[in-house]
């Protein structure tokens, strides 16, 4: 298949984890992937930065463009944007992937990492977009894809991790209102969250790693991505999608091919409600 032969993808973050795995997935294809992400150096616990992400992403297939960039400040972002056009002459698909993460209670939230997971998650995905808006315009099939929960008010989250709950489902919020503010323009906006933890080391620095035994491999996400990104934009947009019932309506059946440990009991990702309690408690 090649589906994004020649498309290019704009991605924040995107040097490690799921986005790599995204990037990587198009990038097959023959994909042109901008990678924007602020790791120059090898972080301490963390593989990877955004030039081993691009040599990864042309390993495979793909054309890529490592940027050093700083989502929260308009300027990079806009510069980053530029850059991409620049190379390759358009941009076709937006991929919200930079997020920030502290897992607390309000009381134990300090507002710096407060202000640093709003203005990445959401200012951030919102500016990305924004910057994107002009050439998406352009594109023949154009999607942004915000790597974010489906929204649900009534949620527990709230009560558990406040700060980054909210910083989560703001990126959701900026996705569904670009959606039916650019559906007449044919660009279409969709979310998607896993189904199951995924075994990154983002991941197993949160959760630990007894529970990756439960946890499914990136390369579900990845699929389900690629899924979405074939679809028509002008049909397939305003939706909270999860990644295995994208697969499923894609026909596949065999999950077990995306299993850490097969005999594992699946854990939840975050904002699914059926996670172990004992899971909940610890955070």
């Amino acid at each position: 298949m090649e589906n994004f032969k020649n498309k290019t993808i704009i991605m924040s973050g995107g040097s490690r984890g799921v986005g790599l795995e995204i990037a990587k997935t198009l990038g097959k294809d023959g994909a042109n992937v901008i990678i924007l992400a602020k790791t120059t150096e090898p972080h301490p616990t963390l593989p990877g930065t955004i030039y081993t992400a691009a040599e990864e992403i042309e390993a495979v297939g793909g054309n890529a463009l490592p940027v050093v960039c700083d989502i929260r400040f308009e300027e990079q972002v806009a510069s980053a944007v530029a850059q991409g056009v620049e190379k390759f002459g358009g941009i076709d698909i937006c991929i919200n992937n930079a997020s920030a993460i502290h897992l607390s209670d309000t009381v134990n939230t300090p507002m710096k990492r407060y202000d640093l997971m709003h203005n990445i998650n959401v200012r951030g995905t919102f500016l990305l977009s924004q910057q994107c808006i002009p050439h998406l315009k352009k594109s023949e099939n154009a999607h942004i894809l915000t790597l974010s929960p489906p929204l649900d008010i009534s949620r527990k989250w709230f009560g558990i991790t406040l700060a980054y709950t909210t910083a989560k489902y703001g990126m959701s919020l900026v996705a569904h209102g670009l959606a039916e503010e650019f559906q007449k323009d044919g660009i279409a906006s969709n979310c998607l969250w896993p189904r199951t933890s995924l075994d990154t080391a983002a991941v197993r620095n949160v959760i630990g790693a007894e529970l990756v035994k439960g946890s499914r491999k990136p390369s579900i996400y990845a699929d389900a991505a690629y899924a979405v990104l074939k679809r028509d934009s002008s049909t397939c947009t305003g939706n909270f999608f999860l990644d295995q019932d994208v697969l499923e309506e894609e026909g596949v059946t065999d999950f077990d091919q995306y299993a850490i440990d097969s005999d594992a009991t699946l854990v939840s990702d975050f904002f699914v409600d059926d996670n172990p309690e004992d899971w909940i408690q610890a955070l």
